[in-house]
């Protein structure tokens, strides 16, 4: 299959391109910057101003839609806010409008999302896809995000992966986590109790695998493993496999809220989240199911 992909660049992108094309897909970035990739076309676009080079659409299959501004890469201001939202919005209908114009369709539109859908911190509820969307910002941000997914008139069916914590040693949340406990003070954020609901690159690039080949797969899908741990957990697993000492205490929430500000929920707040349709909708297997074996793989 032709496969077009928007942020391919980015930690989840380039893992991806290596799967599709080990499986024989052709494989297509749409990127700011015209950089060399083996065995891939590179097209450019500018979001900001409209332009696409409308090459990167003829004889296109599948397109997944990757771009965005990280969500904790800047302070949230009001500004930077409106860049988040952006960011993922316009290149949908950008990309539609033109294949509009070209009168074509593409077999799937599939998006990343995320599990902020359901707000940034939902304590000890258990969510799944049936779950309410949150009144926070990055609730806000994401039900705008899969809207505008399900609103991709040109193609025949829109996907949204809620994505959850992606473990790679390769960027991410992974190399923040690990960085102060390889320097021998790491510890829990905040109470520690908070929820992490995540999942392995890996695991992660064969669910956008899956929604490529399974033509039953059509809405959102929370991509998550099936076991979400504690914050203290995960921390105290990670310490364990790197034989490193945990500091205490915990990092105190009030000191992270005035370092971060509203971003700071990013890191004391949790989901648990369940991945309810993947496990009883489609004939998935994961190959990291506990944290434990997801992060000795990583640290090995």
């Amino acid at each position: 299959m032709n496969i077009l992909i928007t942020g391919g660049t980015g930690l989840i992108g380039k893992h991806l391109t290596q799967l599709l094309l080990s499986k024989g897909h052709h494989v297509s970035l749409l990127s700011r910057k015209k950089e060399a990739t083996p065995n891939v076309k590179i097209y450019q676009w500018d979001i900001e101003k409209g332009i696409i080079d409308t090459d990167a659409l003829k004889n296109i299959d599948y397109i997944i839609h990757l771009a965005g501004a990280g969500i904790a890469d800047k302070r949230w201001t009001d500004k930077r806010k409106q860049e988040i939202i952006d960011s993922r919005i316009k290149p949908i209908k950008m990309l539609n409008q033109h294949l509009k114009e070209q009168k074509t369709r593409v077999k799937a539109f599939i998006s990343a999302s995320g599990i902020g859908f359901y707000g940034g911190d939902t304590g000890e509820t258990r969510l799944d896809e049936n779950s309410p969307a949150g009144d926070d910002f990055i609730a806000t941000c994401t039900k705008i995000w899969e809207e505008e997914t399900e609103k991709f008139t040109q193609a025949e069916r829109t996907v949204s992966l809620r994505t959850g914590i992606v473990l790679s040693d390769d960027g991410g949340a992974l190399p923040k986590l690990l960085q102060p406990i390889k320097l021998g003070i790491g510890s829990p954020l905040g109470s520690g109790k908070q929820w992490m609901s995540w999942i392995h690159i890996d695991d992660m690039c064969q669910l956008y695998l899956q929604a490529i080949e399974d033509f039953k797969m059509n809405g959102f899908y929370n991509a998550v493993a099936p076991a979400p741990v504690r914050n203290e957990e995960m921390t105290k697993i990670a310490a364990e496999i790197l034989k490193r000492p945990l500091w205490t205490p915990n990092v105190p929430a009030f000191l992270l809220k005035m370092l971060f500000g509203e971003l700071s929920v990013v890191v004391l707040g949790g989901n648990y989240v369940k991945n309810k349709r993947v496990s009883e909708e489609l004939s998935f297997s994961y190959k990291f199911t506990s944290v434990e074996t997801a992060l000795k793989n990583l640290l090995k």
